[in-house]
């Protein structure tokens, strides 16, 4: 591998850390074990409480980071339904709850097609789009009133995985395309549904031809790179 020419590869991003904060963990291990700093860039945001396929670009290959955040991505997702939080996910506490009697998993069946195909999805405002150059969810924790504009997006499909009527948890595997927010689709799945809903839990499967099974493990990428042949200019190297 040439890390300074340029690779791709795809890390497995843990729970409660920014895909921020998971490259510059890489960029230190490369950096350190190879003795230079290493040139790196991440393919796709992932949500700090969110999990999975995070692809890392390093070199020339970082040209390519347009492209891949175009691949199609697939998620599992956990929603709660009966409740929503500001966020949409569980980085705020519950702020309204809803009634949830009269949803039953046919219920379920009958909305989700209206969010399949090309739609137009209003991003959450606790999110890292940008007004007049701010981003949201800046503006948001300082206050201010934030008003986002529909973007289009492409679902290719969602199906339910899992439904427990006792306890309104709904599962779902979602593959979409670039820009969608599974938040978004949370909230308004259950206002479609009369009530409301968040996310629990939400891990990204795939990315184009990049699967969770080949990841890399986030806490084990130094074991990894040690068992690496690495090039350099003139000459390849066992770490």
């Amino acid at each position: 591998m040439n890390f300074k020419t340029g690779e791709i590869f795809a890390i497995d991003k843990p729970y409660g850390i920014t895909s921020f904060k998971a490259l510059a963990h890489v960029r230190y291990v490369l950096s350190h074990t190879l003795g230079h700093r290493v040139k790196i860039g991440h393919a796709g945001t992932l949500d700090p409480l969110a999990t999975g396929v995070l692809i890392l670009c390093t070199g020339k290959c970082t040209k390519q980071i347009e492209t891949l955040q175009a691949h199609t991505k697939e998620y599992e997702a956990t929603l709660q339904l009966g409740a929503t939080t500001p966020s949409y996910d569980m980085e705020h506490e519950v702020n309204e709850t809803f009634a949830t009697a009269h949803i039953t998993e046919d219920a379920i069946r009958e909305a989700l097609p209206q969010f399949v195909g090309d739609i137009q999805q209003t991003p959450p405002t606790f999110s890292a789009c940008k007004i007049d150059g701010k981003r949201a969810y800046s503006m948001r924790r300082e206050g201010q009133d934030v008003v986002l504009k529909p973007k289009n997006i492409h679902i290719d499909s969602i199906e339910i995985t899992r439904f427990d009527p006792d306890t309104m948890q709904l599962d779902l595997r979602i593959v979409c395309g670039k820009g969608t927010y599974i938040r978004a689709l949370a909230r308004d799945l259950g206002r479609a549904l009369g009530s409301g809903a968040y996310l629990t839990q939400l891990r990204r499967t795939r990315v184009g031809e990049y699967d969770i099974d080949k990841c890399i493990v986030y806490d084990h990428f130094q074991e990894w790179l040690d068992n690496q042949e690495i090039e350099t200019s003139n000459e390849t190297v066992t770490v």
